[in-house]
Formats: C-alpha cells, structure tokens, sequence
C-alpha cells in the first residue's frame, strides 16, 4: 500500500471511501436501483449492451443464466410468473433508460449513504434510527446573525 500511495501520491488505505451504499425503499425504488446499476458500465462507455460486462448480475436477472451470487429479490420476482417471464420483462425494464433526475437522485442518496425512498419511509427509518434519513445540502449551513449573538452577518 505504501508503494501505491507513494506512486500515485495518494494517502489512506487502498480501499478507501470505494464502497457506499444506501438503504432502498423496495416499492418503485428498489428496480430503479437494479437498472441503475446494470447499466453502469454501459453509461461509463465499458460495454455498449449490459450483458457484455462479465461482472454484471444481468446475466442472471435477464439472461437466464445461473449465478449463485444472485438471489431474486421479492420486487424482481413479481416482474413475471416464471423466469423466462421474468427475463422478458427485465429486459424491457433496462430498455427505458432512468431520467436524469433519478440519476441524481440515486447519486446523492448513495453518495451520502441515506435513504433512498419515499417520505414515509424515510421518517420511519429516522425514528428507527435516530438519525436523518434524507439528503441534505452540501457544506453546513451559514450562522444567521441571530444564532450568533452579535446581530451583524458573520463574513
């Protein structure tokens, strides 16, 4: 690792804030994620069609093809009564690419590492954990000039 950072002047460890998740509201968000990440590679330009990226759960979700990684959530399995069903309709899922609204949405819930849902479910979440659920604003919010005493701005 010290080489590494040496090499490509870089500090921490090699892993290092790679992995974010967040916690998906199943109803309407939970396929919006699948899709988001199926077609990963596909908006990054890696592969022009999802089942050309080896590491890709969509061998299994649209292709039929077994994967023991893969365990069929809930969402996934009421898109048809059997699997080739299920495959089709998948596949026509992908089809639709995800506005660039929910781009930036599932980007700032992950990135964040927040809840990723409707509003009911995120208060139910943040009474669960005691923590906020949603996404905030970037950066903390400026001091008004009553919180400071001074009652004049503070820059």
């Amino acid at each position: 690792m010290g080489y590494i950072n040496g090499r490509y002047r870089r500090t921490g460890t090699l892993w290092e804030g790679r992995y974010k998740s967040c916690l998906a509201d199943t109803e309407r968000y939970l396929l919006s994620c699948y899709r988001y990440i199926e077609l990963n590679p596909v908006r990054a330009a890696m592969v022009a069609d999802p089942g050309n990226h080896a590491w890709s759960s969509y061998h299994a979700n649209a292709q039929l093809l077994p994967d023991a990684m893969v365990v069929p959530h809930a969402e996934y399995l009421r898109l048809g009564a059997d699997a080739a069903e299920r495959c089709v309709a998948y596949r026509a899922l992908l089809k639709d690419a995800l506005s660039a609204d929910r781009l930036a949405e599932i980007r700032a819930y992950v990135q964040q590492q927040r809840v990723l849902g409707s509003p009911r479910f995120q208060r139910e979440i943040e009474v669960m954990m005691g923590r906020c659920a949603s996404v905030r604003p970037a950066h903390r919010p400026r001091r008004s000039s009553e919180s400071d005493g001074t009652g004049s701005d503070p820059l």
